[in-house]
């Protein structure tokens, strides 16, 4: 039998052992200050010039790609990086500073880059790796352009920012009530969660957390409308109501990318929260249907 003890003096190899944060799954003290920096941030650029935030929504989708792009990793999926970066960033400033029509069309132009792109590897994975990119093209910048799209909403787009500017108010709307169902879901379900929403995908996620973020996203969506951007009450309910229902169907999509590829978090970028996608599912998932709710019924 071979000896496998160790040699005097030094100490056997052990794993080291997992901190253990209860039912809240997360390390509450490094996601608190964590959130609050980029909170701060985010609230900084929106009060004293615009476009600073915009660079911070160019600076999330170069991110945002890069972890995507290192998780795609584990399935042999190659996705090019630089065109979706470089593209990303151009459809989020064509996004803002001329609306619609031009994210669009920027966007439609930038797919068939990355195709052409790709072409240079040859014809082995061709079609795997296209097709990611284009997911990854919709998914990230596309849907994220229509925080551009928002912002926009208060006219001048070179404006210093504040409250007054309705695009401003718009995208203050928008992140608050995306936080409440965060919120209200994690209250909740850490407090009563006992029957799995979806056991398969997120194991974590409750139908009692579903109520409770039912239950924010209401009451904040209502009060953000009518006191913040002087909308109706009902417009409201149903920013609430969209914004509880796509950013829980955000975060499952998101589980369910991350099991099919076998990693437990995009990355470490964000200390207490794990990758940036793992924050941006929820907002991915709701800026745009609660963009036109807000474009066509108070804007």
């Amino acid at each position: 039998m071979t000896d496998v003890t160790p040699p005097a003096g030094t100490a056997a190899a052990v794993p080291a052992p997992q901190k253990d944060h209860g039912r809240a799954g997360r390390d509450l003290k490094a996601a608190v200050a964590s959130a609050v920096v980029l909170l701060s941030a985010i609230g900084a650029s929106l009060y004293f010039w615009k476009p600073a935030f915009m660079l911070i929504v160019a600076a999330a989708v170069v991110v945002a790609v890069w972890e995507l792009r290192k998780g795609m990793l584990a399935k042999d999926i190659d996705l090019p990086e630089q065109p979706l970066m470089i593209g990303g960033v151009v459809i989020v400033v064509v996004a803002y500073v001329y609306g619609a029509d031009a994210l669009v069309t920027a966007t439609a132009v930038t797919a068939l880059v990355i195709m052409l792109w790709l072409l240079r590897r040859g014809v082995d994975g061709y079609v795997k790796n296209a097709t990611a990119s284009v997911f990854t093209l919709v998914y990230l910048p596309f849907l994220g352009s229509f925080v551009a799209l928002l912002l926009a909403e208060g006219g001048d787009t070179w404006s210093g920012g504040g409250l007054d500017d309705d695009g401003v108010a718009g995208i203050i709307t928008f992140i608050v009530v995306t936080i409440a169902s965060d919120i209200g879901g994690y209250i909740a379900g850490v407090l009563f969660g006992k029957h799995p929403m979806a056991p398969v995908i997120s194991p974590k996620k409750s139908w009692e957390g579903f109520v409770g973020s039912l239950l924010a996203c209401l009451g904040v969506g209502w009060a953000l409308v009518v006191y913040l951007l002087d909308g109706d009450w009902w417009v409201g309910l149903c920013l609430g109501l969209i914004a509880v229902v796509m950013a829980t169907l955000g975060d499952l999509c998101e589980s369910v990318i991350k099991r099919d590829l076998g990693i437990k978090d995009m990355s470490q970028v964000i200390p207490g929260h794990g990758g940036l996608m793992d924050r941006l599912d929820s907002l991915l998932a709701t800026i745009a249907p609660i963009w036109l709710l807000l474009h066509y019924a108070v804007y």
